[in-house]
């Protein structure tokens, strides 16, 4: 197997080993590490010399397995398959972004203009990373603490949770160009996402005409709707949105959440007009009177949840 510039410069080298070859340093089961290569993500290559001292060294880091007691071996499986999930997602979002400018950026004389790049740009990459890792770590860990305070369970907590989609994305993906569409959601990613940070809240996923964040207040995920509104809806060159808010119990699962508020504030946009809000009854009994004008809408069948009526929100 021969592997690229830009692949050689990522994988630290060359790929010259195989699967057994990298068990057998590693100190592992082949049918061990073939495992542990499938729980991060990466494709089967059989007996091809696929595989470099690194992946050999990162097989060594997974077999000497966790310090104490507290991290159990189905644990540590699950926190590889979330590394190797995460960053997928955030190495296809770099290429994406780098490969536009890549052969502007390279020199005219470069043969290989994405190793040129990576070999510029990857340390930089892994500072910002494991610095972002660390920020983002220790707000977990303050919300663990926080939610732990409340209830012995760490994992299930009372939160407000936002879903905002696109109005018509299917039918305006069809109509627009494959780079305006991109760059549709590339702002409203982004938009959605720096509102959400404003107010104090979290973006759970991001599914591109689509957001889902929670919040500890209601009041603040109300303000988040409206401020996702303001940003997109209001904005004349992009689509309309639609925001349903629902609060309760939900669990908190390796950077997702789950339970009927998540269902609910995703079926309430199915309801929901043009750039408004709807919320169900608890959301509605948790913002304040004096700032927040509720109206509940006639009741109507919910997929899922029967019989359901919404309250429409705005600013008082």
């Amino acid at each position: 197997m021969s592997e690229s510039g830009p692949e050689r410069t990522s994988l630290g080298g060359q790929p010259q080993l195989t699967a057994a070859e990298v068990a057998e340093r590693a100190g592992l089961p082949l049918d061990l590490t073939r495992r542990l290569f499938r729980t991060l993500g990466f494709a089967e290559h059989g007996d091809e010399r696929a595989y470099t001292d690194a992946d050999v060294e990162a097989m060594r880091i997974l077999a000497q397995g966790p310090d104490d007691e507290v991290v159990v071996p189905e644990v540590a499986l699950n926190v590889t398959r979330g590394i190797g999930i995460t960053m997928a997602r955030l190495a296809d979002w770099e290429v994406g972004e780098l490969v536009q400018h890549v052969a502007d950026a390279a020199p005219a004389n470069a043969e290989d203009p994405g190793g040129w790049v990576t070999a510029r740009l990857g340390e930089r990459f892994e500072d910002l990373l494991v610095y972002a890792w660390r920020r983002h770590l220790a707000a977990a860990i303050a919300r663990m603490e926080a939610v732990r305070a409340l209830d012995d369970d760490p994992h299930t907590t009372d939160l407000s949770v936002g879903f905002a989609d696109i109005v018509g994305f299917t039918a305006l993906s069809n109509e627009v160009s494959r780079e305006r569409i991109g760059e549709l959601v590339e702002v409203f990613e982004a938009r959605c996402g720096d509102v959400i940070a404003r107010e104090n809240g979290r973006l759970i996923k991001s599914m591109g005409d689509a957001v889902l964040y929670v919040n500890d207040d209601p009041m603040a995920a109300f303000t988040t709707a409206e401020g996702i509104i303001n940003v997109i809806g209001r904005d004349p060159r992009m689509p309309d949105v639609r925001v349903g808010l629902a609060t309760g119990g939900v669990v908190l699962r390796m950077g997702d959440v789950f339970g009927p508020p998540v269902n609910l504030a995703a079926r309430l946009t199915q309801v929901a007009r043009r750039n408004r809000i709807i919320v169900d009854h608890a959301t509605a009994d948790l913002l304040p009177g004096d700032q927040v004008e509720s109206r509940p809408l006639p009741a109507r069948p919910v997929r899922g949840f029967g019989v359901v009526e919404p309250v429409a929100v705005r600013r008082a």
